[in-house]
């Protein structure tokens, strides 16, 4: 049992998306980027009070994820990227991803926006910048 009902086909989708996102940013990176999909999809606040399953979350339009249009989205997962996708949705958080809503990459040898879209800078995992909303405005996330 997870933190967020899903099925089979959406713990693939999930661990898909992890890889497509974070590929090169290794198991932690991808961990993290899950973390982000999970919490969209237990959120009920800002763009996400509509979105309540892992399918969802993952083709949300407008405000989805890019991953889902790179050729590492289209094949199936490994094992391995089911194990990692497996753990996220059974609850296992990694700081800075643990309240985030939303990542993205810099430029490389840019710094993280202090903010991001109004958002508080959670931190940094390699090249992800990691951003959470403010606990009293997504209490499902604290």
């Amino acid at each position: 049992m997870g933190i967020i009902n899903y099925t089979t086909k959406e713990r693939d989708l999930l661990a898909r998306l992890m890889r497509a996102e974070a590929t090169g940013e290794g198991n932690l990176g991808m961990l993290m980027v899950g973390n982000v999909g999970v919490n969209r999809a237990i959120a009920k606040c800002l763009d996400f009070k509509n979105i309540t399953t892992i399918t969802n979350m993952i083709y949300q339009s407008p405000g989805g994820f890019s991953g889902i249009n790179s050729p590492l989205f289209f094949s199936s997962p490994t094992t391995l990227e089911r194990n990692l996708a497996d753990r996220v949705l059974k609850g296992e958080y990694y700081h800075p991803a643990t309240n985030s809503l939303w990542f993205y990459a810099p430029a490389k040898g840019q710094n993280c926006k202090s903010d991001w879209w109004g958002q508080e800078y959670a931190g940094r995992y390699l090249n992800h910048c990691f951003y959470k909303p403010a606990a009293g405005i997504c209490p499902e996330l604290y």
